[in-house]
């Protein structure tokens, strides 16, 4: 009989290890399972999630996504401390075709702020007025017009834009403005196509100044492809036939420094050296510029630019895959070729393509870590709170007196 006690009593034991066992390995399960469900979870929030952010509205950065430059990190943040009730002005430079129209209308008719532009039915420009003065903070086609000549590039707008707006207030102090370039890039082949169609309908763009070194180019510099009014109907060949269209390398040529190649006078420097001149500048300028955008990554573009300037837009960017240009059949040497005339714009937005891909994958994954840090402290504060002795929530007539206690010991 002691043996089968003895047995019986191991038998118990045993069920109770493993009763031990099994609710230990749940519990560590559990705790697995929370460090991986944690982060996502907002304690504070009914069902246990808190409300979906507005970075669901933007896509996930491409994990796949190989960089192809180095670019510090002084590159990547763009954090400005954007003062509109101050004297900083945001300069938009429009080149053609690159979408810069939508984008005009978004910063004048889609941003969130504290005193909206006035745009009226029938006129052609906003008042954007700062909202402590009747001062513009924004110099764009829709704003100001094309008051430094139509669709300005960085050198004549950098001579000319301080000048301009000394003239429409001269009651601002010129010395304490801070001017916030910034601009929009297209994949050059379909920015070209839909130049060439623009310029089948009928546009010319011949009002253009292209000031630079303080004068317009000479007939002899800058010769016209076209005779007569414009040049509507011209057939693709034609386009692309004519050594002296501006379209072709038209955002490199609009984002450099046209000075240090001595303008539109192509025997000041050989032709490589001018060439390679050009991209090292339009590099150059548009790393230094506050924000750019491509038209190919509108909502990409949207978020870059809510997180450079804190600015919101009201409605969400639309991304338009069908265009005047899209709808073109081209074939492949026809392509080849106008990469050709466009190497130095296709070097230029290879260029641009991974820093702002490698600006938005920075600006997200520091987002999130922001993210995760605030989650941990809310669960943390949850935990605190309810780790709280129950005595410190009851009433305070509820806690023993002096009195009491010395009467119950006496009682002892």
């Amino acid at each position: 009989m002691r043996r089968r006690r003895r047995a019986g009593g191991g038998t118990m034991v045993e069920r109770a290890s493993k009763f031990v066992l099994v609710v230990a390995g749940s519990v560590c399960f559990m705790l697995i399972l929370y460090q991986y469900a944690g982060p996502g979870l907002s304690l504070g929030a009914p069902g246990g999630r808190g409300p979906p952010d507005d970075l669901d509205l933007f896509p996930t950065p491409d994990p796949h996504y190989e960089k192809k430059y180095y670019f510090p990190v002084r590159e990547l943040e763009r954090s400005l401390r954007f003062d509109m009730k101050g004297d900083d002005v945001i300069v938009f430079l429009h080149i053609q075709k690159t979408g810069g129209t939508t984008f005009g209308r978004h910063l004048v008719q889609n941003v969130r702020l504290e005193v909206p532009c006035d745009c009226r039915p029938g006129q052609k420009k906003c008042t954007c007025y700062r909202p402590n003065r009747r001062e513009t903070w924004l110099f764009s086609r829709f704003s100001t017009g094309w008051s430094c000549g139509l669709h300005a590039d960085w050198t004549e707008l950098t001579n000319c834009v301080p000048g301009v707006l000394d003239r429409r207030d001269p009651a601002a102090l010129p010395t304490h403005r801070k001017f916030y370039y910034i601009t929009l890039l297209r994949d050059p082949v379909s920015r070209y196509l839909s130049e060439w169609r623009h310029v089948q309908r009928g546009a010319t763009w011949k009002t253009s100044l292209h000031m630079c070194d303080g004068r317009t180019p000479t007939p002899e510099e800058l010769p016209s492809c076209y005779e007569g009014t414009d040049w509507s109907g011209c057939t693709l060949q034609e386009f692309m036939d004519c050594p002296y269209n501006l379209a072709n390398n038209r955002q490199v040529r609009m984002l450099a420094d046209l000075s240090l190649v001595g303008c539109y006078n192509l025997s000041f420097i050989p032709e490589g050296k001018r060439a390679q001149l050009l991209l090292e500048s339009a590099k150059k300028n548009l790393r230094g510029m506050a924000f750019f955008g491509l038209t190919e990554f509108q909502r990409k573009t949207q978020y870059l630019f809510e997180r450079t300037f804190n600015l919101k837009f009201i409605r969400p960017f639309m991304q338009y895959n069908s265009t005047r240009a899209g709808g073109v059949e081209v074939d492949e040497d026809t392509i080849r070729r106008i990469e050709e005339l466009n190497d130095l714009d296709m070097q230029l937005y290879d260029y641009a393509k991974d820093l702002f891909q490698q600006r938005y994958q920075y600006k997200r994954q520091l987002e999130r870590r922001e993210q995760r840090l605030r989650s941990r402290e809310e669960r943390l504060l949850h935990r605190a709170k309810e780790a709280l002795p129950q005595e410190d929530t009851e009433e305070p007539g509820r806690v023993p007196t002096e009195d009491y206690m010395s009467h119950i010991i006496e009682k002892w």
